[in-house]
């Protein structure tokens, strides 16, 4: 992914051009007063931005030459077997050339984009290496890079210096016109001339005009060389970073992680839960099945009452086990969707909690089970931290995506951060992708809508 640095202010020290450079806090008050439109040309990114273009001119001509020379070379020996190597070499080092351009890019746009992704060879070699290279998308998008940002450097560089150029040449016209008469032998910059008649800036009026015009073209400048890289960026972001493809395989591995972690993470809930819980349970309900036993016929009014007690026992253990059941996956959501479910689930809320379904018809199983499971946890954290009166819940869906909402009136301050259950729902929730929105200013209310992608309908019964 592409960001790019801000430019702002500091916070009490100085200014922030947006790389890091503070400048003062006298300097920081006066830019301050000054609009954006007339500190632009003085700020550190302008002059930046400026150097970006300067040295694309004297980049792009070798890169332009490597790359068409490699290029024609390697086509034109591929009737031979040396065209296959020499067209890969010229592509590693087109490779290398967006190496150095995202540098460039970061050091002077602040524009970091990450790196491709690697050559992925099955097995090592030169020709496992050749044939990665050759197949590589990189390979080739940065070939083009380097082929297209020569013209565009040429036109760039063209624009920016003579707008920087004219502009401060014109905008300090008044302190140099002198030079014209003293050693050039006429009355100033010469704005028109034929064979008999000229027109020079030699009046103040005339020198004032053309010290207007030199500001207005020193304010638009900046503007100017700005639109300039925005090309470059787009260019270096779109040829010389990673693809959509390889993002998102990226993506992918990073939600598959996530789901085998949460899974590995509720089967370690389960276990503990049935060995802290149930499991327990039953070993003290064994032993006291064997106390009664053995006193049945000493003491029979004992063991009876031994008996009564475990009978307790089992009817306690019984009910762990069925909300452990339900915790997994209750029967109430499989058998009647997530209408009865959520409402199975609101009525054991500490607070009154208003449920609305609208669906015509059932998501798929997993995605029903992950919204059924995101309000389930919701409604916990409103029982034991909220503080609320009353709750919400909303589940609708958007054409392809289905919405979940639920709402409090409590104190708010919920969090995704600082390793909160709320983190863990949004981990789940991108494993799927889906998307996790907390509203929670201090004081309340607190707003949570969960959007999760729509797949595999069928019909309600």
């Amino acid at each position: 992914m592409a960001t790019e640095y801000g430019q702002g202010y500091g916070h009490g020290h100085g200014y922030d051009d947006g790389l890091g450079y503070d400048d003062g806090p006298g300097l920081v008050d006066r830019r301050r007063r000054l609009p954006v439109g007339l500190r632009a040309p003085f700020e550190g990114r302008s002059w930046r931005e400026f150097g970006y273009v300067l040295l694309g001119l004297p980049i792009g001509v070798p890169m332009f030459v490597y790359a068409v020379t490699m290029l024609s070379l390697g086509a034109g020996l591929l009737v031979t077997f040396l065209g296959i190597p020499v067209l890969a070499a010229g592509l590693a080092g087109c490779r290398g050339l967006g190496a150095m351009e995202r540098a460039r890019a970061r050091g002077l746009l602040g524009l970091d984009v990450a790196d491709p992704e690697p050559l992925r060879m099955k097995k090592p070699g030169v020709m496992a290496w050749m044939g990665a290279v050759l197949k590589s998308g990189t390979s080739w998008r940065t070939l083009l890079y380097a082929l297209l940002q020569f013209p565009w450097s040429v036109f760039s560089f063209v624009v920016a210096v003579n707008f920087w150029a004219y502009g401060w040449a014109l905008l300090t016209y008044p302190l140099w016109f002198w030079l014209f008469p003293m050693y050039g032998g006429q009355d100033g910059l010469q704005l028109y001339g034929d064979g008999s008649h000229s027109i020079y800036l030699d009046n103040p009026f005339e020198i004032t005009v053309t010290a207007l015009v030199g500001l207005l073209f020193t304010l638009a400048t900046p503007w100017i060389v700005r639109a300039l890289t925005m090309v470059d960026r787009l260019m270096v972001h779109g040829l010389l970073g990673p693809s959509r493809l390889a993002t998102r395989v990226v993506e992918l591995e990073s939600d598959r992680g996530v789901v085998v972690d949460t899974a590995a993470a509720d089967l370690r809930r389960i276990e503990r839960d049935l060995h802290d819980g149930a499991q327990a349970r039953l070993v003290a309900l064994a032993m006291d099945l064997g106390l009664a036993k053995e006193k049945l016929t000493e003491d029979p009014a004992a063991a009876a009452r031994m008996v009564g007690e475990a009978h307790g026992e089992v009817k306690t253990a019984l009910q762990e086990l069925r909300d452990l059941a339900r915790g997994i996956h209750p029967a109430v959501l499989t058998d009647r969707g997530l209408d009865a479910a959520l409402s199975a689930v609101a009525s054991r809320c500490t607070v009154p909690v208003q449920v609305e379904v609208d669906l015509a018809e059932r998501p798929a199983p997993a995605i029903e089970g992950i919204a059924y499971f995101t309000v389930s946890e919701l409604l916990q954290n409103i029982s034991k931290h909220a503080r609320a009166t009353w709750a919400a819940v909303d589940v609708w869906r958007v054409e392809d995506r289905l919405m979940v909402q639920v709402v409090d009136n409590g104190v708010g301050g919920a969090d995704t951060a600082g390793g909160s259950g709320l983190g863990g729902l949004t981990e789940r929730l991108d494993a799927v992708d889906g998307i996790l929105v907390v509203d929670s200013p201090v004081g309340g209310p607190t707003r949570v809508t969960a959007e999760l992608p729509w797949r595999g309908e069928r019909a309600l019964v």
